[in-house]
């Protein structure tokens, strides 16, 4: 006796790594100059990183190349829409930043919303920036 299973629909993710270098300083604009030294300690003045983003796209795997996602594709857009836009640049005066507190997390969730206009629906499924080399955030599909 044969089983027939039901066709799933499998997807494979990709994820690819890129990097920029970007100065900062952390600042709640509701709060004055003692309280944001308060909060975000020495990050308050301004500093910079080596930047580390990973963009992570999911798709089903093309059956004649075996792709999910062509890489160029991917590059292009976080290029022009994300590196392009902060690599050597003070993060507070990159017009896709305006309004977002520049802490990891923040920089992660403004990428991620940024990507997901440019890539095509539904494949974007994560985005990690890496500050320092204790310091990694993720924003997820969803979250």
């Amino acid at each position: 006796m044969s089983v027939t299973t039901p066709a799933r629909s499998h997807r494979v993710a990709l994820t690819r790594a890129y990097h920029f270098s970007a100065a900062h300083r952390l600042s709640t604009p509701a709060l004055g100059p003692e309280e944001n030294a308060r909060l975000y300690g020495p990050c308050h003045r301004p500093h910079g990183h080596n930047y580390y983003v990973e963009v992570t796209v999911t798709g089903p795997p093309d059956p004649q190349t075996g792709m999910a996602f062509d890489l160029r594709v991917l590059d292009a857009a976080v290029e022009r829409a994300v590196v392009g836009e902060v690599d050597h640049r003070a993060l507070e005066d990159v017009p896709l930043l305006a309004g977002v507190i520049t802490t990891g997390e923040g920089l992660a969730r403004a990428f991620f919303h940024t990507l997901e206009a440019e890539l095509p629906h539904g494949t974007l499924a994560g985005v990690v920036v890496q500050e320092t080399a204790k310091n990694r955030f993720e924003y997820r599909s969803g979250a």
